[in-house]
């Protein structure tokens, strides 16, 4: 179990982040800050919440495993931001904040009073993340955006896959996740960028670009070479050897030696050192028109062991190798316990609950889960009353009338 760290002792323990918006797309970001200590004050419709709370595969005591996790290091206060007071509740949270995070359509906020310009007006400093499909400018912004179509037009989808299938999707919210990164990352560059100007200004993450900026040189290669990227399965294109192998009981094995320095390893491993002077797999560029080759070589050579002593001679050679972790295989590997890569965290009806630590980690300042995503509106008196100093009769009118 964590220890509950001081906020105050964390490297973001200094701001204060309002989370509008819903999903993963905003509330990952969110996620992010919070793990680094941020006071991250998420903001819910009343009697609904989040969708999040509801989200996900299974579901013990009928309450969603995924939000604990996204929601993690939060506190939860409802707002009804179709109510012109429910507004000016969140217009004064968002006045005493550093951040504002939200995931909406654009023109949103703008329909509500809070155009980044109007929000300047009272608290200039404020760094103001959006996260969209499409982004906040151009013909497609005002289209609905999902991950997965984000994930499509990025170009992920097209390149995920057997070549004899229809193009695959990760088993994850992909490109949801990767535009909270780069979401996250604009924040802190727009934060930084602060201390020197004074002022905030707009962070613009659009999904599909998120994508898009993971496709490494998929661009240049048509712009260029006129060679499109196809589905290739578990390999890429003229990179070899970097593929899954089989072993003599049944297992699968991922070996990835595509520098010629590491083949020629491999090579002494598998007992033939004469593969490396071989002109057919000397060189990265021969190793890639020979793959279909030189994988069966490999395969055949692998079929023989079981996979782990196969990996203990791999791993004594110094070839990258490795088996393709589930959970199961996660929770069991000394590596991941060593490293605390899973943390268990107190959980209201779970105990515990188990969930990836929080990355990178920092030498000095860590980040850390200091608890599970919370009830909803859990936190509306410690917030509306202690930080916006609503007495309670005010705030029970507010509740009353569905305010909050």
């Amino acid at each position: 179990m964590t220890e509950p760290t001081p906020d105050d002792a964390l490297p973001l323990g200094d701001l204060r982040v309002v989370e509008l918006g819903q999903l993963l797309a905003g509330p990952f970001c969110g996620q992010l800050l919070g793990d680094f200590g941020a006071d991250v004050i998420k903001v819910e419709d009343p009697g609904r919440g989040d969708p999040m709370r509801q989200w996900g595969r299974e579901k013990p005591y009928g309450k969603s495993l995924w939000w604990p996790v996204v929601a993690r290091n939060k506190r939860s206060v409802t707002a009804n931001l179709r109510d012109e007071q429910g507004q000016k509740l969140v217009r004064q949270l968002i006045d005493r904040a550093d951040v504002l995070v939200e995931n909406f359509r654009p023109g949103t906020l703008e329909r509500w009073g809070m155009a980044p310009e109007q929000l300047w007006q009272t608290n200039p400093r404020l760094v103001i993340t959006r996260v969209t499909g499409y982004g906040q400018t151009g013909p497609y912004a005002e289209r609905a955006g999902y991950g997965s179509i984000g994930e499509a037009m990025g170009g992920i989808r097209y390149v995920t896959g057997d070549p004899e299938r229809p193009p695959s999707r990760a088993g994850i919210s992909l490109g949801d996740s990767l535009a909270a990164t780069f979401a996250c990352l604009g924040t802190m560059v727009a934060l930084h960028q602060r201390e020197r100007s004074g002022r905030g200004q707009v962070v613009d993450s659009a999904i599909y670009e998120a994508v898009l900026g993971m496709m490494e040189s998929l661009l240049p290669e048509w712009d260029v070479a006129g060679y499109q990227r196809e589905r290739t399965g578990a390999t890429l294109p003229n990179v070899a050897p970097s593929n899954v192998y089989p072993t003599a009981d049944g297992q699968l094995v991922l070996i990835a030696a595509n520098q010629d320095t590491v083949f020629a390893r491999l090579a002494a491993v598998m007992g033939q050192p004469e593969l490396a002077q071989d002109p057919r797999y000397a060189t990265h560029g021969a190793r890639g028109a020979s793959m279909e080759e030189l994988d069966g070589l490999i395969a055949e050579w692998t079929a023989t062991q079981d996979a782990e002593p196969l990996l203990t001679v791999l791993h004594t050679g110094g070839v990258p190798a490795g088996r393709i972790f589930s959970a199961r295989e996660m929770f069991a590997d000394p590596h991941f316990a060593a490293r605390e890569a899973i943390v268990r965290v107190a959980h209201p009806e779970f105990g515990s609950l188990a969930m990836p630590n929080v990355f990178p980690r920092l030498s000095r300042t860590p980040g850390a889960v200091r608890h599970t995503g919370p009830e909803l509106g859990e936190h509306n008196d410690e917030v509306y009353g202690r930080l916006l100093g609503i007495d309670e009769a005010a705030l029970s009118a507010l509740k009353e009338r569905k305010v909050i």
